[in-house]
């Protein structure tokens, strides 16, 4: 029995061929990367049901500005959490500390998807794929706020992601994520 000779590539050839996996593999990896957060650096922060990306619209403000505060959400594979909609499951939301000197506006929420689960024939609205809050906040310009921020060269906007995450089989108990955003105060 004859064994094949093996047959091995010139020097340019290999160099070529290299070239042209690392281009193909940055290519794949540019059309993969996640597309930049337009409000700024995010914080991530990731439980066992879900990952969440933390951001602020400005890391500054003046006393009468609006900030937005942002969520990035994405559910591990098989999970789900609540969207708003006509059920009594625990929606997903973003809960502000209140202080005087903060006005918080409600939620937005994108469009949800519905989830039929069989065994209870029942179909609700949910979010199973990355999907992203917001919520705007104003530093408010009033003689309380003044007083509460009086001397003070930033705040912090605390609060919770709140959710129950659920697959096709178990629902887990509630959970809140910290969230913290720290604003420098412009005079």
């Amino acid at each position: 029995m004859t064994v094949p000779a093996r047959r091995t590539l010139s020097g340019s050839m290999s160099r070529l061929l290299l070239a042209l996996i690392v281009t193909a593999a940055g290519t794949v990896a540019s059309a993969q990367a996640p597309v930049p957060n337009p409000f700024g650096d995010a914080v991530r922060t990731s439980t066992s049901h879900l990952t969440v990306e933390s951001s602020i619209s400005r890391p500054s403000a003046a006393p009468g500005d609006r900030l937005t505060l942002t969520l990035d959400v994405t559910p591990r594979r098989t999970l789900h959490v609540y969207a708003p909609g006509t059920h009594d499951y625990q929606v997903v939301g973003l809960s502000i500390d209140t202080h005087p000197w903060l006005r918080a506006g409600p939620t937005k929420y994108p469009p949800s998807e519905k989830y039929h689960f069989e065994p209870l024939d029942e179909t609700v609205d949910v979010y199973s794929k990355a999907f992203r809050l917001a919520r705007e906040v104003t530093i408010l310009d009033t003689p309380d706020a003044k007083k509460a921020l009086a001397g003070q060269s930033s705040v912090t906007i605390a609060g919770q992601l709140e959710y129950q995450a659920c697959d096709d089989k178990v629902c887990y108990s509630p959970t809140k994520v910290p969230v913290r955003f720290t604003v420098t105060l412009k005079r």
